[in-house]
């Protein structure tokens, strides 16, 4: 079944009691146990229910996986993996990550006696040298956020087995239309599903999926103990988004590469980030693993200043925290996504005040462009 296909009817869509053609929101916290010695069915939404389960399968269907965990939030998702450390642990990870994901590791993860080491992920070697007795964990975001560099999947997963290291990659940039790390060996995905796959920017919600069966009793449990689930709202909505998911992203796509092959021919704009471009170092290895760059670029102007102009300018693009929605979104790194970082830490991530992040929408590409080309032209390039 073609994954556009099974956005539609590859998972539990519809209601098996009343022939519905959408999967019901059962809005209960608790369900009655009609013989309570025997009973195996539902008990307490905290341990599962039945659209909150769908919105799982969904995601186990997309990711090409065995189990689906459905969560509150992205973080949510990811705090439940990396608690699959223990104290004396280790692990490794990209130098550029999710800002969430560093705060987790550098405020929480050490205080229980957790170490980690960030490498440039593009160099497998990196991964290797990396690695101490103690690691236990491979944490990949490919692409990064929000600097797109991309990770040889199959290369660090190789190093990792041979190690008996887990691996865990964030693939919320490429969504499961575009790339499945599952299929490369991957151990472990990360969905935040507030962004593409829901794709309407109302909704807060993360998944993780995995083939092994132990792994999932192990995050299952964690799902119950940490308690951050996915609301049966949140779960119907995202499975009503989710039913776009290819339509939405193939337009996004498609002006994503135009507007950053735009943007690279512009004067005030210094750098374009965006692995769909051949000037990408790591246009290669993504090609090999992906299927399209995505819809997210980022790009780097020539001051502070010249951010702060493109951005009183712009019209079109929402300035807002997050990505994904059929509207585009304008954010900046430095003070957003990656805020919570000192600015040594941004630094040395390659996040810079001169940093701009965009996620394209479903808009005309040459009302985004007009529109670019209106609040860069406001811009002093020789600022």
């Amino acid at each position: 079944m073609d994954l556009e296909t099974a956005l539609l009817h590859g998972y539990p869509v519809i209601d098996q009691m009343t022939g519905a053609s959408s999967i019901p929101k059962y809005q209960a916290s608790t369900f009655h146990q009609e013989n309570f010695r025997e009973h195996d069915g539902y008990t307490y939404t905290r341990f599962g229910n039945p659209t909150i389960e769908a919105a799982e399968t969904c995601m186990a269907k997309l990711e090409h996986g065995r189990h689906g965990l459905a969560f509150s939030s992205g973080m949510a998702a990811i705090n439940a993996a990396l608690f699959l450390l223990s104290q004396g642990d280790h692990i490794v990870l990209c130098h550029d990550i999710y800002g969430g994901t560093f705060q987790t590791l550098t405020e929480m993860l050490v205080r229980f006696g957790i170490s980690y080491t960030f490498v440039k992920g593009q160099e497998p070697k990196n991964w290797e040298q990396a690695i101490r007795p103690e690691t236990k964990l491979f944490y990949l975001e490919t692409p990064s956020n929000p600097l797109l560099n991309v990770v040889d999947i199959e290369a660090v997963v190789s190093i990792a087995k041979k190690n008996h290291i887990q691996t865990i990659c964030d693939n919320t940039f490429m969504t499961p239309i575009y790339q499945n790390p599952l299929t490369l060996g991957v151990d472990l995905v990360v969905q935040s599903a507030t962004k593409f796959l829901n794709g309407h920017s109302d909704v807060v919600a993360g998944f993780l999926v995995m083939n092994d069966d132990h792994l999932y009793q192990r995050l299952k449990k964690h799902q119950k103990m940490l308690g951050a689930i996915l609301g049966v709202e949140e779960a119907w909505l995202f499975l009503r988004g989710v039913k776009t998911l290819a339509l939405r992203m193939e337009k996004s796509v498609t002006t994503a590469v135009l507007l950053a092959e735009h943007l690279q021919r512009k004067n005030q704009v210094s750098r374009v980030y965006y692995p769909g471009l051949a000037s990408h170092p790591g246009q290669l290895v993504h090609q090999k693993q992906a299927s399209s760059g995505g819809a997210v670029l980022s790009f780097e102007l020539l001051s502070t200043e010249a951010v702060y102009g493109l951005f009183d300018a712009i019209k079109l693009p929402i300035v807002a925290v997050s990505l994904g929605g059929v509207e585009s979104i304008l954010s900046y790194p430095w003070q957003m996504s990656h805020g919570c970082m000192s600015e040594q830490d941004r630094l040395a991530a390659g996040v810079t005040p001169a940093l701009v992040r965009l996620s394209v929408g479903i808009e005309s590409l040459a009302d985004l462009t007009a529109d670019l080309d209106q609040a860069l032209d406001k811009v002093n390039p020789s600022h």
